[in-house]
């Protein structure tokens, strides 16, 4: 029985990990539109656009690094906590792009975004596989 416990454990927390590496490789993107609406001149006058760039970078700042000595449950919480106003942020920006700008870097941004967005949110909604059990 023992056994059988530490294999699901080990079985969740390589679930586990997997997710949070997955999620951990959209947030480059996430940060590079980030980045670039925060230093984009449009950003200046724009309220609605540092509304995005706050939003995107709550998300990153809950999630903080990805490494060796994270707590993958915190980590995944904080991402499944976090996803609306990720996803909000994302479909405002959207939303507002060609108002902004209509500048291919604009769109190229909006549309990297969604893609991170959507690829997180499939992510998270991915369910814990059935647990193997050692055969008798």
């Amino acid at each position: 029985m023992e056994a059988e416990t530490s294999l699901e454990a080990g079985d969740e927390s390589a679930q586990q990990w997997e997710m949070a590496r997955a999620i951990d490789q959209q947030i480059p993107a996430i940060w590079m539109v980030r980045t670039f609406l925060k230093h984009a001149d449009e950003s200046e006058d724009d309220e609605d656009l540092r509304e995005v760039v706050r939003g995107l970078y709550d998300f990153i700042l809950a999630l903080g690094p990805l490494d060796e000595s994270t707590d993958l449950k915190k980590y995944l919480k904080a991402a499944k906590k976090k996803r609306s106003k990720l996803k909000k942020a994302a479909e405002f920006y959207a939303a507002i792009q060609p108002e902004v700008s209509g500048h291919t870097n604009f769109e190229m941004a909006a549309k990297s975004l969604n893609v991170a967005v959507a690829r997180i949110e499939e992510i998270l909604a991915r369910k814990p596989s059935p647990q193997a059990t050692p055969s008798s």
